[in-house]
């Protein structure tokens, strides 16, 4: 039987499990608005996935990866973040709950899932740069890096908004920062934390395993003679060349 993961419908099999997956953790949510409003997203980003596939289909990890992401954000926004049971959960496999193992204080389930978003995304959006825009050597690390930070910023100004416009207990159960001023510092230092935590590793194995990482490296650094300054003097060029 061959390797799943090299399986020509690996992410076809990846989908169909997600939408069963998610049709089970759509059933009875506690809070009907605020699982439509988390869910928004995930149907965009699945119909941007589907409907680039055939031009642009990414590699088995980097579905993988997005699989497993939305499928903790699912549970989410089943409880909406700040009451999901996981203590509950553990508590029953290993007899402590794990804000007791961890010393936790509140909910930190959003939390991790920020963490994951860096975690798990980074690669997906390194692949992208690498096969759209040639990104090479240390861009091919940087930006995938930056990207990431900055879709989590992003994330917490669409919450943000999202609480202006809806208020109330719909935005505060979408936003979930449970009484923390400082929550979306937070869970985007955490999403930089698991980004960084990814792309260093991918660095570490092509160290390992390319022979041309230190000559790409340099060579992304080098300045490049065929592309002189921007700003003044190439709209001066523009200006001089039009018709």
């Amino acid at each position: 039987m061959p390797n799943l993961l090299f399986h020509p419908r690996y992410p076809k099999i990846l989908l169909a499990i997600f939408l069963l997956y998610a049709a089970a953790w759509s059933i009875h949510p506690t809070d009907v608005k605020d699982w439509a409003l988390e869910n928004a997203l995930t149907v965009l980003a699945l119909l941007f996935l589907i409907l680039t596939h055939k031009r642009l289909p990414l590699s088995n990890i980097s579905y993988t990866a997005i699989f497993i992401f939305l499928c903790l954000h699912t549970i989410g926004s089943h409880y909406t973040y700040s009451l999901v049971p996981y203590n509950d959960w553990t508590r029953a496999l290993l007899g402590r709950s794990l804000n007791d193992i961890l010393g936790w204080q509140r909910n930190n389930f959003d939390r991790i899932v920020h963490f994951c978003f860096g975690l798990l995304l980074a690669y997906p959006i390194r692949e992208l740069f690498l096969r759209v825009a040639g990104a090479k050597g240390f861009w091919g690390y940087y930006l995938p890096l930056d990207v990431t930070i900055s879709f989590s910023a992003l994330y917490e100004l669409i919450e943000w908004a999202a609480a202006v416009i809806f208020g109330a207990e719909l935005g505060a159960a979408y936003v979930g920062a449970q009484g923390d001023p400082w929550d979306a510092q937070k869970d985007m230092a955490l999403a930089t934390l698991g980004a960084v935590i990814c792309i260093a590793c991918v660095a570490l194995i092509n160290w390992k395993f390319d022979r041309n990482f230190g000559a790409e490296l340099r060579d992304s650094l080098t300045v490049k003679p065929d592309v002189g300054p921007l700003g003044e003097q190439k709209l001066r060029d523009l200006i001089n060349h039009v018709p």
